[in-house]
């Protein structure tokens, strides 16, 4: 369930550190996470590649999910002729280099590729825990989310298709929502910690409870959230999701910086400080 093994942070003392060490708001790498740690690493979020067959429109029964498929932000590049680097941007690399044939958006980009903005996915946040888990140990980590997400504060809606049976019976009864967790109530009453641009709610737990954030809609449909921000009681690393950006960044030790860049599951690059991930900031690929 949702917020599971998290319990509300009364208090926004826990991440007052961070505030100290940003440089303002905006798109630098020390305008996201804090400044100060050996090392930086920029971790791409995952490509979902929807490619549908020739005769998929004429097939109802199709299942879109067969004809899906994740890429690499590499992977992209090599097939729209772009550069791939540390600092690219995704309306860059997934526009099409002169003479490079593949279906576009009406914005000019590739349409069958996409990547989630201020989330990192389930496999790929999971590989990054599994990083972080032997330079964390048992200690506590404190876990922030964006006070602005819609299903923090709102009542949860949907919509549900039914049919009445062949027999001529009525349609089932649709789902119901969740109940919000307790301890997400507690952190939604408690004070937010306040950090340039964003306010967060913050929740306490252990390192893998990360993995629990998110919306819980039903009892059986979870919507997951990976924390907008993370780090452990000893402020070792720092992991930042901006709600903007389609890349997590964290902070740490050399040594931890150089276990993000060579695990597998993770399309990791290393960063500075200075370095800008704006929206145009991609000098290769104009």
């Amino acid at each position: 369930m949702s917020m599971e093994g998290l319990r509300a942070a009364l208090a926004p003392t826990a991440g007052e550190w961070i505030a100290e060490r940003l440089r303002g708001f905006g798109s630098t790498v020390a305008c996201n996470v804090p400044t100060g740690f050996a090392a930086y690493a920029r971790v791409l979020h995952p490509v979902d590649l929807f490619a549908p067959p020739a005769d998929f429109a004429n097939d109802p029964a199709a299942d879109p999910a067969e004809h899906s498929a994740t890429l690499t932000w590499t992977q992209v590049c090599e097939r729209t002729g772009r550069t791939p680097h540390a600092l690219m941007q995704w309306r860059s690399i997934t526009t099409p280099a002169s003479g490079v044939q593949l279906p576009l958006s009406s914005e000019g980009r590739w349409d069958e590729v996409n990547v989630q903005e201020g989330t990192l996915e389930p496999p790929a946040l999971s590989s990054l825990l599994d990083v972080l888990a032997p330079f964390t140990g048992e200690q506590e980590c404190h876990h922030a989310l964006w006070e602005g997400y819609g299903w923090l504060t709102g009542a949860s809606s949907f919509v549900v298709f039914a049919h009445a049976d062949s027999a001529g019976g009525p349609p089932p009864a649709p789902p119901r929502p969740a109940q919000v967790p307790p301890q997400l109530q507690q952190a939604l009453a408690a004070p937010r910690l306040s950090l340039p641009g964003r306010d967060y709610l913050l929740l306490a737990g252990p390192l893998r409870a990360a993995l629990a954030t998110g919306h819980q809609v039903t009892d059986d449909w979870f919507d997951p959230q990976s924390p907008n921000l993370l780090w452990p009681a000893d402020r070792s690393w720092c992991l930042a999701s901006e709600i903007d950006f389609d890349s997590t960044l964290i902070g740490g030790s050399v040594e931890l910086i150089e276990a993000v860049l060579a695990a597998r599951g993770l399309e990791a690059w290393a960063v500075q400080e200075e370095d800008d991930l704006g929206l145009f900031a991609d000098t290769l690929n104009p």
